[in-house]
């Protein structure tokens, strides 16, 4: 789907389109990548969630409220699969792995994507679970700072080593 994601990356946007279509919902959002991370409960991303006390659970609460309201707010109709934020989010985490010096897209990435991503569900849920894209950053950051392998294994398997 895009270049330079790891199997877990992969894994995630797979198990999105499921949650996707668990919600009944003809598109792939913010919401289903958040989620996804979560569900997958593997890779940086999660932990840095589970740290801060963000449990399946409690974001499917919120992310579940969030829908509700706009859902109240909006008729959707002929969405795309992958929404403007899921487009946004995507080409964002990227990015954030070009900065950080990745050499491949990991669910640390997605995660600082997800919560910059202006007026996202994932944006809006993270927000009011009490995580802040500057939070997030200083994590990961202070992981590479004391030499932890980010992507771990799962890049391992990219590269083929």
């Amino acid at each position: 789907m895009f270049e330079k994601l790891t199997p877990r990356m992969d894994r995630i946007i797979r198990l999105s389109q499921e949650i996707a279509r668990e919600y009944e919902q003809d598109y792939v959002g913010t919401e289903h990548l958040l989620l996804a991370i979560l569900s997958d409960g593997t890779g940086v991303g999660s932990a840095i969630l589970n740290n801060h006390g963000i449990t399946m659970a409690k974001a499917k609460r919120v992310v579940d409220e969030l829908i509700r309201s706009r859902m109240e707010d909006t008729w959707v109709f002929g969405r795309l699969p992958g929404t403007p934020h899921f487009r946004n989010v995507m080409a964002s985490a990227i990015e954030e792995a070009r900065q950080l010096e990745s050499k491949v897209v990991c669910s640390e990435h997605l995660l600082i994507a997800l919560s910059r991503e202006k007026g996202s569900v994932a944006q809006v849920s993270l927000a009011e679970l009490g995580i802040s894209p500057g939070t997030i950053r200083a994590e990961i950051t202070k992981r590479l700072e004391s030499g932890d392998d980010l992507c771990g294994a799962d890049a391992d398997a990219e590269s083929g080593g």
